[in-house]
Parts: C-alpha cells; structure tokens; sequence
C-alpha cells in the first residue's frame, strides 16, 4: 500500500509539474519571434519558425503529462467500465498531442485565414489536434463522473476547468466556422480548461481524495 500511495504521488507531481512546464513554454514562445496572435494564430503555430523545435518539445511534453495522470488514476480510482474507458481516452488525447511534434501545421498567407492545411503534414496535425481537444475533453466528464462518484456535488475547482474546456471548445467550433479571426483565443480558453482540469485532478490525488 505503502509503494502505491507513493507511485500515485510521484505520477501525480510529475502531471501537474508537466502542466506548469507546459504553460511557462508557452508563454515564452508567445514572446519570441515571429510574435504570432494570441486572438488569431493557433497554438500549433509557435511550432513553426525559429523556436518552433521548442514547442514540438512542449507537445511531447504534454503526451507525458497525459500519461502520467492516466497512470496515476489507474492505480488510484477504483477498477469500472468508465474508468478503463476514461482512461482509454485520456491517454489516445495525450498520443494525439505527441502526434503534433512530428507534423508541424501549415501557416496560412498573411492574407488568408482559418486553419485549412496545404500538405500532407499538415492535414495529419489537424486531424491529430482536433481529434486530441475532443478526446481530451471526453475524458475530462468521463473521469470527473467517475472520480467523483457517489458525491453529493463535483467540488468548485474541477467543474470550473471542466465547465472553461467545454466552453472553450463551443467557441473554437464557431471560431472556425463563423469568426476564424478570433481562433487562436477560443483554442487557448479550451487548453487552459482542460490543462486546469489535469492540475486539479492531479493535485487531488497527490493529496489522497479520491477513494483508492
């Protein structure tokens, strides 16, 4: 018992460590050259340009991150069809994101807008990102339903990420159909819930609320 409760320590310190990486990344990118748009420019940009290897770092970054919170429920939250499911999901999020470091996007004209890919590459990194948010998204009910089973309520925290995933993921799917110079905003407020989500979940678990 001893072993597992520090497996589930360690793998939840590793998730949240890797949340707090992956957001500093982030917001240093966004401050080197070539200066993408927080509002327009997708995340997948900073990938592309001088610094671009950094951030193909980052997505693997986040894959481990994935990896680690999954390891760290597997071994913490009792054995369920919708555990091993949610599980499921949240680790193939986390291989869609390690997908994105090997298939840069491809960067629209200066006068073009949206996120259309030109290549091969880049098609494959849009179906990989897109396919990484829903499943990423999917696995954050699923695990929080099932983490919290048998609760009166989900506590404040975890149903504020989920709730900013889920909004983030409303609004990115009219960005791209109706307002594509407002995407990389909607792609941003998505991330940050379900990056939130992972923190919180985490943090719980390190601390020992979930039921083992």
């Amino acid at each position: 018992m001893q072993s597992r409760a520090r497996a589930r320590r360690s793998l939840a310190l590793i998730a949240m460590a890797g949340v707090v990486l992956y957001v500093l990344v982030d917001v240093v990118l966004q401050l080197l050259p070539p200066h993408y748009s927080v509002l327009a420019d997708a995340e997948s940009d900073l990938a592309v340009g001088p610094f671009g290897w950094i951030m193909s770092l980052n997505f693997l970054g986040r894959a481990v991150t994935s990896a680690a919170l999954a390891a760290a429920l597997l071994i913490t939250l009792p054995r369920t069809i919708r555990r091993d499911v949610g599980l499921v999901i949240l680790a193939l999020a986390g291989l869609c994101s390690a997908v994105l470091a090997f298939f840069p996007t491809d960067i629209p004209e200066v006068s073009g807008t949206g996120v259309a890919p030109t290549t091969s590459g880049g098609v494959v990194h849009l179906v990989a990102a897109s396919t990484g948010f829903v499943l990423a998204l999917v696995a954050c009910w699923v695990l929080t339903v099932e983490s919290r089973r048998g609760q009166a309520r989900i506590d404040r925290p975890t149903a504020l990420a989920v709730g900013l995933a889920t909004l983030g993921a409303a609004l990115l799917l009219g960005t791209i159909t109706a307002l594509p110079a407002l995407l990389g905003l909607a792609e941003r407020i998505c991330l940050v819930g379900i990056l939130g989500w992972v923190f919180v979940t985490a943090s719980l678990v390190r601390s020992g609320q979930f039921a083992v």
